[in-house]
C-alpha cells in the first residue's frame, strides 16, 4: 500500500496565500501520477490539477490562474501552491495517486490522503 499524507492546510484572508504538500509513502512503484482534488460542504469533489513523472502539470481552466502544480519526485511530493484565494476555495483538498491520468480524472485514483481543510475568511 501507499500512504498520502497531505498538509499546509489552514484559515486565511481572502486574496491570501496557501501551499499544500502531499507526501507518499510506501510501495511507490505504481504511484506515478499524483494530483489534488478538492470537495466544499454539499458540492460534489471536483479535480484540481495532477502532476506526472517530470512532465508538465495539468490542471482545469478554473484554476489554472491562480493555482500552480509542483513536484519532487526525489522526495514523492507533490505541492498545490494556492494565491489569490477566495472563500468559494474553501473545501477539503484531498491528494490522489494512480497510474493514469484518465483514471484519476474519472475517479478511479489507487490512492487517497486524509485530506486538509483550507478556509478562505471574506
Amino acid at each position: 500500500q501507499v500512504q498520502l499524507v497531505e498538509s499546509g492546510g489552514g484559515l486565511v484572508q481572502a486574496g491570501g496565500s496557501l501551499r499544500l504538500s502531499c507526501t507518499a509513502s510506501g510501495r511507490t512503484r505504481s504511484t506515478y501520477v499524483m494530483g489534488w482534488f478538492r470537495q466544499a460542504p454539499g458540492k460534489e469533489r471536483e479535480f484540481v490539477g495532477a502532476s506526472w513523472g517530470s512532465g508538465m502539470p495539468f490542471y482545469v481552466d478554473s484554476v489554472e490562474r491562480r493555482f500552480t502544480i509542483s513536484r519532487d519526485n526525489t522526495k514523492n511530493t507533490v505541492y498545490l501552491q494556492m494565491i489569490s484565494l477566495n472563500p468559494e476555495d474553501t473545501a477539503v483538498y484531498y491528494c490522489a495517486a494512480a497510474q493514469r491520468l484518465s483514471a484519476m480524472r474519472g475517479g478511479l485514483s489507487d490512492y487517497w490522503g486524509q485530506g486538509t481543510q483550507v478556509t478562505v475568511s471574506s
